[in-house]
């Protein structure tokens, strides 16, 4: 008979070695509770830790969740600061056309007052006139006839002047063009021509009677003086209403060609160029 042979075992690891019966059973820890019963202790403070570690990992959650809606919340704030800003213009200083409708607005001041006064002269010399004294009262009656006469050359003078007048009125309320040679219209042309290229599509060409509208709402502004002028004045019933002339005049706003002013209280608009 061959005697029994011992199968042949893998050797232990270390881990191995070190395994939890060995050690509840070593001689290092005498009082250690049979079994698995020594863990009993360890699981304990592993679970508290577990549970710590749960803890702070959903408030990193929270927090994760509160960035997301702060950032949100906050990009939307930029984005419309952002088309407000890009939207709406917002004067920080006095452009020159400030400066030059403060200035008139002085002149035209100065002129009402210069006008008052002369009105208030002539108004106390003519009461003065009409108030004879003592001494040209027997007088009076041999005056009668020359003061006649020379009120009728006065009223004549009057009406001829008021005539002569009403021509000048007339012609500033109409505002009429001064006429232009042919190389004056071609430079006009070529310049209308090249704002009307700046502005959006819909004046360029894609309806032609809104082209036409810009066009003459620019002309009006250029033939008026110092290129200055209000609302009412660029409207021409019954194609060029007061909504058209609003829709170009916001238009070119928008391009910078023409500046609003409100500074005297009455909105006006100045070319810019």
């Amino acid at each position: 008979m061959h005697p029994p042979t011992t199968p042949s075992r893998t050797p232990l690891r270390r881990v191995s070695q070190g395994s939890l019966f060995r050690l509840s059973r070593s001689g290092a820890y005498p009082n250690a509770p049979h079994g698995l019963g020594f863990m009993e202790p360890a699981m304990s403070e592993f679970l508290d830790e577990t549970e710590t570690l749960h803890n702070n990992l959903e408030g990193m959650r929270q927090l994760s969740d509160s960035l997301a809606t702060f950032n949100e919340s906050f990009a939307s704030l930029l984005h419309v600061m952002n088309m407000n800003s890009l939207t709406t213009d917002w004067l920080q200083a006095p452009t020159d056309a400030s400066f030059f409708l403060m200035k008139r607005r002085a002149e035209e001041k100065a002129l009402a007052a210069l006008e008052a006064i002369r009105a208030k002269e002539a108004a106390a010399a003519k009461a003065k006139s009409m108030t004879p004294s003592t001494s040209d009262a027997s007088n009076l009656r041999d005056q009668t006839g020359i003061t006649e006469v020379a009120s009728t050359s006065d009223v004549k003078a009057g009406e001829s002047s008021t005539a002569a007048a009403k021509p000048v009125t007339k012609k500033v309320v109409k505002g009429k063009k001064p006429k232009m040679t042919a190389k004056e219209k071609k430079e006009r042309g070529m310049e209308l021509e090249k704002v009307i290229s700046n502005l959006p599509l819909e004046f360029r060409g894609s309806e032609p009677t809104l082209r036409k509208h810009m066009e003459s709402v620019i002309e009006g502004i250029w033939d008026t003086p110092n290129k200055t002028v209000k609302l009412p004045e660029l409207i021409k019933p019954p194609d060029l209403n007061q909504a058209r002339v609003n829709k170009c005049l916001i238009a070119l706003v928008n391009k910078k060609f023409v500046v609003k002013g409100n500074t005297t209280g009455t909105v006006l608009y100045s070319w810019n160029g």
